[in-house]
């Protein structure tokens, strides 16, 4: 990272911890909501962005996470002990799900996981004995850790906070490490990666199980956040979404699902006042970035810094110190 990036990361740190302070509980709700579909898009950009595996069933990991906190703090589990459970079931359904990729790639796989986003929805809205169907969970309670109390909205968005601080750093070293390579390898060509040696299938089985998880972790977050959670909240729209800020904020970019998200939860918020039109306006100006930008924002970022490298004028040549001129 060069020095105009750590500066802009400082910034962007002091923001997030000062930020709420002159919020209302509104604004706070928002900037929660932000952190949460941050962590989910952290996990989709891991699978699309670095492994290169299309996937559109981020949001049912989202809701399947959010589910079993739901369930299992109500059937009086721990907090803690629920969150860690709704990570490890959504990474081993995620590796299920990673078995048709070895098959299929690209827009087959897409459809995929838009079966399985479907099949999850059709799950949660039928089987009212264990989901309650469309009348969906409410009142999943915020928890209370080592003595402090998240009840209030400043407190759990510092909580959201803290975990997006944590599972990004986790994932920031991941992808410093061979496994981090071995999915880049992956994206870039799966079968030179192959004829080096890679184990391509479990580092495919890994990508989507790894994704999956850090989905089940925002949906563990998701629902005492929004404290009422139903079947249509984790629809395919929701997928959509987090596909959405994994592409604005830049795919393959670390901090793109950073930018994506604030982009997906504010602007539309921004765009209120505009009253019925907001939605159109919204995906116009989302159509146009995609249009000119493709790569993201941080990849717009990425290129106008490279034409201005280019275009700056070499430095002058100095002479040596005490040569006559």
């Amino acid at each position: 990272m060069n020095r105009l990036g750590a500066i802009a990361l400082g910034a962007a740190t002091i923001l997030a911890i000062v930020a709420p302070f002159f919020l209302r509980r509104y604004g706070i709700y928002l900037i929660s909501m932000w952190a949460v579909l941050t962590i989910a898009a952290i996990g989709l950009n891991l699978t699309l962005g670095y492994a290169g595996q299309v996937s559109l069933a981020q949001g049912a990991f989202v809701g399947i996470g959010a589910y079993t906190v739901a369930l299992l703090t109500q059937a009086g589990w721990p907090y803690p002990v629920a969150f860690v459970c709704a990570g490890a079931l959504c990474f081993a359904i995620g590796w299920l799900l990673g078995y048709p990729a070895l098959r299929v790639q690209h827009h087959y796989l897409a459809f995929v996981t838009l079966a399985f986003t479907t099949l999850v929805f059709l799950l949660l809205r039928n089987e009212e004995w264990l989901t309650n169907g469309i009348y969906g969970i409410t009142g999943t309670a915020r928890p209370v850790l080592f003595g402090w109390s998240t009840g209030s909205a400043l407190d759990f968005y510092f909580f959201c906070l803290g975990m997006l601080a944590l599972l990004a750093a986790a994932t920031w070293w991941m992808l410093r490490s061979p496994w981090g390579r071995a999915f880049l390898a992956l994206r870039e060509n799966p079968l030179r990666a192959l004829s080096l040696g890679l184990d391509t299938r479990r580092y495919t089985l890994m990508a989507f199980a790894l994704g999956s998880s850090l989905g089940g972790m925002a949906g563990a977050l998701y629902a005492p956040l929004v404290q009422f959670i139903e079947p249509n909240s984790f629809s395919l729209g929701m997928s959509f979404n987090l596909l959405l800020m994994v592409i604005v904020g830049g795919s393959g970019y670390f901090f793109g699902p950073f930018i994506g998200a604030l982009v997906a939860v504010l602007l539309p918020e921004w765009t209120r006042f505009t009253e019925g039109y907001y939605l159109l306006l919204y995906a116009a100006l989302v159509m146009a970035l995609m249009a000119f930008c493709p790569s993201g924002l941080l990849g717009l970022v990425e290129r106008v810094s490279k034409a201005m490298t280019r275009r700056a004028p070499p430095p002058s040549d100095l002479r040596a110190e005490g040569t006559s001129p």
